[in-house]
């Protein structure tokens, strides 16, 4: 029996937690509403350089102290920042849970933000700008999202080499204070624990801790068109984009279940028609991504430079057939692969913490895996190609890097 536990805290912080017993692990994620979505636009970079800035010392730990402490402990952490969250998790043995949590209680709530580390700080978040040298597919998805989300939902959250510039230590302080607060955190928690326990412990620590704002990003449309940019490589990079339902739709299991068939396994029809029948590339896909108020699906291939434009005139006839409808046998063997899925992920801590913090930020509730499991065993072809009869894939964002530009396909009307 699934057993998801909620607890709202008096100073806002909302507490989610899995209980599962016969794991001997734990993990946690703690997000703040400190986002890339809330950078001003003359900073951006602001909520990432903060971010790593937390981390170089907390409460009567050095920053050498702290990752010791996390090293220790045996915990498997990272942080960073999504568009609307910063974030800072970990998974380790159940034992090490409480010690953990007073770590991640010293990280959002009493950091240095020392002054001697601010450029060093500022060096990392240049190193990760700099490393997009070297990772042109990376490159392309940025762009390709910029032109596909509203903005500042499809900005790149490490920003630019000339905005990280400009952002001085106020900057990151007065960030720090306005994001970092228990109102719009949430704290998910999965594995081997004691609920009441878990409660006393993050009450002692975090319950009171203080803070109350409300931002609202400014949104502005996409970037407008298509977008090819010239770089001298054998290699054509082809990223093509178009919109879908959100996952608070109910619309969405339909969609994503034709992306499925289009790009899911080696049986795909990308894979197949793409790669196996033509072999204009090594790999290609396709991936769903949802805001709370948006989602698009995002196509991916690489191919050589003088069979570039044939991989993109197939990916597009591909999009244009899903939209003729898919069939028995591929709806079945998505639904194989999606239930094998939240098979596996009943194995793991990190994926359930993962899990529980994503339907609370997107839904304001956390769906059951039998839930999940009867939306999954509901989907017939009907209604899938019911939905793709209105809703064909269309009105693509293409963004290719390359020696040349390829011609881009048109709408589907």
């Amino acid at each position: 029996m699934q057993s998801i536990l909620i607890h709202r805290f008096d100073n806002g912080l909302q507490l989610l937690a899995e209980q599962m017993d016969y794991l001997e692990s734990v993990a946690f994620s703690l997000q703040v509403p400190g986002g890339y979505v809330y950078d001003p636009d003359d900073r951006e970079g602001l909520a990432n350089f903060t971010c790593e800035m937390a981390l170089r010392g907390c409460g009567e730990r050095s920053a050498r102290q702290f990752i010791e402490d996390l090293d220790n402990l045996g915990v498997n952490y990272n942080s960073g920042v999504a568009s609307e969250f910063a974030g800072f998790r970990g998974a380790m043995a159940s034992a090490m849970l409480d010690p953990a949590l007073e770590l991640v209680a010293d990280f959002v709530r009493r950091p240095h933000l020392p002054a001697d580390q601010l450029e060093d700080g500022r060096l990392v978040c240049q190193q990760e700008i700099r490393a997009l040298d070297d990772d042109v597919a990376q490159q392309m998805m940025l762009e390709l999202r910029r032109r596909t989300f509203n903005a500042p939902y499809g900005r790149a959250h490490h920003g630019t080499l000339e905005s990280l510039a400009s952002i001085t230590l106020g900057d990151i302080r007065g960030f720090f204070e306005k994001m970092y607060r228990p109102d719009g955190a949430v704290l998910s928690v999965a594995g081997k624990f004691d609920w009441n326990h878990l409660i006393e412990r993050i009450e002692s620590l975090l319950g009171d801790w203080s803070g109350v704002e409300n931002f609202e990003p400014v949104v502005s449309p996409p970037t407008a068109g298509d977008l090819h940019i010239e770089y001298p490589s054998n290699q054509t990079h082809i990223g093509l984009s178009y919109a879908a339902p959100s996952y608070i739709e109910d619309d969405y299991f339909p969609a994503r279940a034709a992306v499925g068939v289009l790009a899911d396994g080696m049986t795909s029809r990308f894979f197949t028609e793409v790669r196996e029948k033509r072999g204009l590339v090594y790999s290609v896909g396709a991936s769903y991504d949802s805001l709370r108020d948006a989602g698009a699906v995002f196509c991916y291939a690489s191919s050589t430079t003088d069979r570039a434009q044939e991989t993109l005139d197939v990916m597009r006839a591909e999009l244009v057939r899903l939209g003729e409808g898919i069939e028995p046998d591929e709806l079945d063997r998505l639904k194989v692969q999606l239930k094998t899925g939240l098979l596996m992920e009943q194995e793991s801590s990190r994926s359930r913490c993962a899990t529980l913090v994503g339907d609370w930020r997107l839904l304001g509730r956390v769906r059951t895996r039998n839930e999940v499991l009867s939306l999954v065993e509901g989907l017939t072809c009907e209604a899938v190609n019911a939905w793709l009869a209105e809703n064909p894939p269309r009105d693509f964002r293409v963004v290719t890097i390359g020696k040349k530009a390829l011609e881009s396909p048109d709408a589907v009307s």
